[in-house]
This record gives C-alpha cells, structure tokens and sequence, in this order.
C-alpha cells in the first residue's frame, strides 16, 4: 500500500518535500499513463503520493502590469474558462485530450513532464515563459527553456514544487497555432507550431515562433526571429533563407506516431506559410 499525503497549504506541502523522497501528482494524467501496469493492475507508485492539486497557492490566475500569472495547479479547462486568458493560449489548452482529461490536466503537470510533445510548451516557449520554483528556502525564477533540458527531463529539485508560470503578454496581431496529429485533439502531436508577431504598416515589430516534437526539446531560435525583426519585411527569398535556417535545427526522429522526414517537412510549409501571411 502507498502512502499518501494531502496537505492542506503550499507550506505544508514544501515541509513534506524536504523531508521524504515522494512523487507529487496534480492532475496525474501523465503520471497514471508513465506508471502504469498490465491491465487490471493498479499503477506503480513506489514513493509517497502527495497531492497538490487543489492547493489553493497553486490555483491563481491573475493579470497585473502586462504580466499573466498562471497557477501549475490550474486545469486547461480553467485556463479555457478565463477570461484574463488571450484566446491564442485558450486555442492551445483546448487541442489538448478530451473535456474529461482537461478537467484534470493541469498546465504545471505539462511542463514538469517535460516531453517535446507537450502541447502548452511551443506556445510557452514562444512567449518566453518564466517558471517560479518555490522551496522551503525560497523561490527561484527560470524561464522555461533553461528549465527543460531534454526529453521528460527537467532541473527541478526534489525539494521544489512548480508554482506558478509568468507570461508577459505582448500585443500580437498574426497568430497561427496548429496541432497536426491523427485527430486535432484526442491524440498526440506528431509536430506543433506556434507563430506570434506584431506587424504594424507593413513592419514585422515581434515574431515568435516555435515547434514541438521535432527534437529533444522545443525547437526556437531568438537569434532568427531577431534577424526577421532587424530586416523588418521579408521577401519570398527571405522565407526560404529562414525555411534553411530551421532546417538546420529541427531534427525529428522516427517513432510510431510519424516519420521524421514528413515532421520536417510539415513544420518547414507551416513556417512558410505563416511568413508569407506576413508579407
């Protein structure tokens, strides 16, 4: 039998942290999938189970100084339902599984799961998310990709949990979000883009872009979309030169859901095509 804890405040929960090697679960949609057994067989728990869900620290969404606090313990239907949310983040969390399993899925079991196939985790990377780590000795702020650093891989310590995710909200009017998998949401993505930028007169202001499940962690490139900002207009040429230059840091692999010449591919005519929007 696994011991279980149910603390009733973050603090609570911290103490039992520091304390005892266990496995926090939220919404526990990845971690019934990682742990489980032949059928009829319960999951495999070999730790502690303390449960985080409903702490009441962790539930917060809030919008102050262009800065959108998002709480880990905060389900993609709750995250859907609000309205401080902008709707290309709404659009994202609702690609996610089925109503039931976003009822529970929270946005911190996403990240902290850290697989390239996330669904929240383009869009995040894409608005340079900062992650607020919180322990018994303080808090720590890490934007999220410095905190994933491989598949299902991440420096979160023992002694930590995920608070909250810190968003600066920009003002972006060409937005493209697709989910390209064997259904549009039930299903895991065999490739993600996200595209965001700010074009006033003609002008490229922002761009950000960002692709999931083509490489060991979310593929994006602040040094690209600093030149497209630089450059300010693109040309058909300058499409196909940014095209080449993601070619070169997308790299896919083979596996069951898809092959990798056709992830490449696809992301490369979603890039082009969202570019050319912009022209």
């Amino acid at each position: 039998m696994v011991k279980g804890y149910r603390p009733s405040n973050l603090k609570e929960a911290l103490e039992l942290i520091s304390k005892e090697e266990v496995i926090l679960l939220s919404g526990g949609t990845d971690l019934m999938v990682k742990r489980k057994r032949c059928s009829g067989v319960e999951p495999l728990f070999d730790k502690p189970v303390v449960f985080i869900k409903d702490l009441l620290e962790l539930k917060n969404i809030t919008f102050k100084n262009d800065i959108l606090t998002i709480g880990a313990a905060c389900t993609c239907s709750e995250i859907a339902n609000n309205d401080l949310v902008p709707e290309y983040m709404k659009e994202v969390v609702l690609c996610m599984a089925s109503p039931g399993i976003r009822n529970m899925a929270t946005i911190g079991g996403n990240i902290c799961n850290s697989s390239p196939v996330g669904d929240t985790l383009p869009a995040l990377y894409a608005l340079e998310s900062v992650l607020v780590l919180e322990s018994l000795s303080g808090k720590r702020e890490i934007p999220i990709n410095e905190f994933i650093v491989g598949p299902g891989k991440n420096i979160i310590r023992k002694d930590e949990i995920l608070k909250e995710i810190r968003i600066n909200i920009k003002e972006f009017n060409k937005v493209l979000h697709r989910k390209v998998g064997t259904r549009k949401s039930i299903a895991l993505a065999k490739l993600s883009f996200m595209g965001l930028a700010k074009v006033e007169n003609g002008k490229i202001e922002d761009i950000r872009l960002a692709f999931g499940a083509v490489g060991p962690t979310i593929i994006n490139s602040k040094k690209i979309e600093n030149e497209i900002i630089k450059k300010g207009t693109i040309s058909k040429e300058d499409i196909e030169e940014i095209k080449t230059k993601y070619g070169e840091i997308i790299k896919p692999i083979d596996d069951q859901r898809s092959k990798a010449n056709y992830r490449k591919g696809i992301c490369l005519n979603l890039l082009g095509y969202y570019l050319e929007d912009l022209m």
